[in-house]
């Protein structure tokens, strides 16, 4: 009987915290404007040191853009080709390469049927240790692993505030 009237007061003690605690507004890590910024930066830094045009978005935790750029000389479709492989990444949780290498398996075949998702290299996700905060995306290297290499540049000038 005890023991009964023990379990039934934890549980109303529970009950009683828990709308107090419904109303704690969440505390969540995501990409500020000063780091999309910074980002953006390293990113073009390294494009344009290789010798690349490139637009670049980055996405927040939300999959919101926040902050993006159209580099000199690059096609229409390069910033909503970045924005997607941004999003690809911070919903993915890995480069959007291996998704593209997922999506050649035939388990994974609905990966291709999410919305926004795409298979081809240059998404990049941002990570505090192993929570994604969201995503860089590249476009006009000359291929998916060049546009990854300059995401990476770019991520690589925040690191120190992603530990």
């Amino acid at each position: 009987m005890r023991s009964v009237t023990l379990a039934v007061l934890a549980s109303v003690s529970v009950f009683a915290a828990a709308p107090a605690l419904a109303q704690a507004p969440q505390v969540e890590k995501n990409v500020s404007m000063a780091m999309a910024l910074a980002i953006l930066q390293g990113t073009l830094e390294q494009c344009t040191k290789d010798g690349f045009k490139v637009s670049v978005v980055i996405v927040d935790k939300g999959g919101n853009v926040a902050a993006s750029i159209k580099g000199d000389g690059t096609s229409p479709h390069t910033m909503e080709f970045a924005r997607l492989k941004a999003y690809t990444a911070r919903t993915r949780g890995q480069t959007s390469l291996a998704t593209m290498k997922q999506m050649e398996d035939p388990a994974f075949a609905f990966l291709k049927q999410i919305p926004g998702v795409v298979g081809i290299g240059g998404g990049v996700p941002i990570k505090v240790g192993n929570e994604v905060i969201g995503g860089v995306g590249v476009t006009g290297a000359p291929g998916g692993e060049k546009d990854e290499a300059c995401a990476n540049a770019g991520i690589a000038k925040v690191a120190d505030a992603l530990k």
